[in-house]
């Protein structure tokens, strides 16, 4: 292959769109290889709650609208419905579920690109895996003790499981304040546990201040660093729903505890909150362990970037990473990828035939 792209969430169909269009063959000249069930993405593996409606943004794919979705519906069938409509739309030819293990130095200058289909050989690479498959679980003294139930935002089922519970939410992010916010509503008690002072914002978020939150996830990747989400920079929105989760107690705050107990959570002041259930909504990780093999991390621990192309290595490129972890951000992110690429093949090309 000229091009394999690994993933098919909105980074991954945003690239293989893009090398469609710059006239590339799907299992002739790109691949796309995806290791979910089915078309959606992360989208897919969302709590039943979580309606199209409540969703913060969802920027088209590339070349197709997304119209007259029922805001009532889940959103992991809205957009997995989408996600599937654009692939037989455009013809690309998804191969799932294809798990990836491992990329390594091929020769002739190709990567190696391991998967439990077989070997590819592949002249650049767009990563496009994301972070669903690496959820973030924080470690605690005595957390193997508790005698309740853990679970990760990954995980989670829905408000109903929690009924009649006493659940401490552990995260200061989107997904979070809505768990906690829906729990609240069945549970017989509720704590909110985050490691900072929530922020929320106040007012519009326009343009401006999108491309600053972007830049400062932008300066972490330059610099070789883990990436945070966008979300994690821009606070969290004021909205009706969030006012009277405050206005009610629910979305009152406490600082992270130091330990955890048989029966709950303790903090050094002596204090403590029993609990049946402690649910992570503590976030997710970049998906890139089968990168190592190319050794593009840096000693801070990320994979440096100058737009999408990895600084170590010119072929690979790393779309819905760092700052275009977000569908608009994806979108670029897969048109940039591909216009370098197109450069990098076009270069061989010439150096071969001279």
């Amino acid at each position: 292959m000229d091009v394999v792209v690994i993933g098919a969430g909105q980074a991954g169909l945003s690239a293989a769109f893009h090398l469609r269009r710059a006239g590339l063959e799907p299992d002739r000249d790109f691949v796309v290889l995806d290791h979910s069930p089915r078309a959606g993405g992360a989208w897919q593996f969302r709590w039943p709650s979580l309606t199209y409606g409540k969703v913060h943004g969802m920027y088209a794919l590339p070349g197709m609208e997304l119209t007259g979705a029922d805001p009532t519906r889940p959103s992991s069938e809205v957009i997995g419905a989408y996600f599937d409509t654009y692939e037989r739309t455009f013809d690309l030819r998804v191969h799932r579920p294809v798990d990836v293990t491992a990329v390594r130095e091929g020769d002739g200058g190709r990567l190696l690109v391991e998967t439990s289909e077989g070997v590819y050989a592949t002249r650049a690479l767009i990563n496009a895996t994301g972070t669903w498959d690496r959820p973030f679980w924080p470690r605690y003294q005595g957390q193997e003790t508790f005698r309740g139930r853990q679970l990760h935002t990954s995980g989670y089922p829905g408000p109903e499981a929690f009924a009649g519970k006493r659940v401490i939410v552990v995260g200061g992010g989107a997904s979070g304040t809505q768990h906690l916010m829906e729990i609240a509503e069945v549970a017989a008690a509720t704590t909110w546990v985050t490691r900072r002072e929530p922020v929320f914002r106040e007012g519009p978020f326009g343009e401006a201040e999108g491309r600053a939150a972007v830049a400062l996830v932008e300066e972490r990747v330059r610099l070789g660093l883990p990436p945070q989400s966008v979300v994690s920079v821009t606070g969290l929105p004021l909205n009706d729903a969030i006012r009277e989760a405050r206005a009610s107690g629910v979305l009152d705050r406490l600082p992270m505890f130091d330990r955890i107990t048989p029966t709950g959570v303790a903090w050094d002041d002596g204090r403590t909150v029993d609990a049946d259930v402690i649910l992570w909504a503590t976030g997710f990780r970049a998906a890139i362990d089968h990168l190592t093999p190319l050794r593009l991390r840096e000693p801070g621990g990320g994979i440096r970037v100058e737009g999408t192309r990895a600084v170590r290595d010119e072929r690979v490129h790393l779309v819905g990473y760092g700052p275009s972890a977000s569908t608009i951000g994806a979108n670029r992110a897969g048109r940039a990828a591909v216009t370098d690429i197109r450069r990098l093949l076009a270069r061989e090309t010439a150096a071969a035939t001279v």
